[in-house]
């Protein structure tokens, strides 16, 4: 059984706290810029709307839970390169609107954000997200590893080609010309970070998870 989540949406048709998905969707759905998360506790979500969202949006759970002992259990932290980039992409539908973001690992500081897109996938927003911190990385010359939740992306960026059922159109040209850009990039560029699947079920959600599960 899943646990049980707070929603708390800053931006939306109606400001508040919802104890569904299926109600934090009413809210932002059709909402240009909707801001909105979820917390595992209504005192954290509460707490959350009466702060500012940036300073939650980014947010690993090692900040939000503290350095405790049982966080250390739970997400097996002898296992996690801290040392690391973290990357992670939301889209509301499937296709859907999307954005994609990398934080640090240790931190939860967010490092770059694209987004929104008025049309994308899941997969595509997790596959750009990978090629945007290798090259990131490349430019601080550091080779430090990238985590990625998604097993589709890293079989894409082993491919160097994207399989996406998504029809390039006006709505979404500015999200492939990303893409091809993305793939020229890999097809002229060689990096020595490893990019990593991180462990959900034994870590929790990846650190740059946006919240909106």
């Amino acid at each position: 059984m899943s646990k049980k989540k707070y929603y708390t949406v800053w931006k939306g048709h109606k400001r508040g706290i919802y104890d569904s998905w299926s109600e934090c969707q009413k809210q932002i759905k059709g909402f240009e810029g909707a801001v909105y998360k979820s917390f595992p506790s209504l005192e954290m979500a509460t707490n959350a709307l009466n702060g500012n969202p940036s300073d939650f949006m980014a947010r690993s759970k090692k900040q939000i839970y503290g350095s405790s002992a049982a966080y250390a259990m739970n997400l097996g932290e002898g296992e996690i390169v801290w040392n690391s980039l973290s990357v992670d992409a939301a889209c509301s539908g499937n296709p859907g609107i999307l954005e994609y973001q990398g934080v640090d690992t240790k931190s939860g500081i967010r490092l770059f954000h694209l987004g929104p897109f008025p049309e994308g996938t899941v997969n595509i927003g997790e596959f750009l997200a990978i090629i945007h911190a290798l090259a990131y990385l490349k430019k601080q010359n550091s080779n430090i590893p990238v985590y990625t939740d998604s097993m589709t992306a890293l079989s894409w960026l082993r491919k160097k080609r994207i399989n996406t059922k998504l029809v390039r159109s006006q709505k979404n040209e500015k999200l492939f010309q990303l893409v091809d850009r993305a793939i020229f990039w890999l097809h002229n560029n060689s990096y020595t970070n490893k990019v990593i699947k991180w462990n959900t079920k034994q870590w929790g959600e990846i650190p740059a998870d946006f919240g909106r599960k």
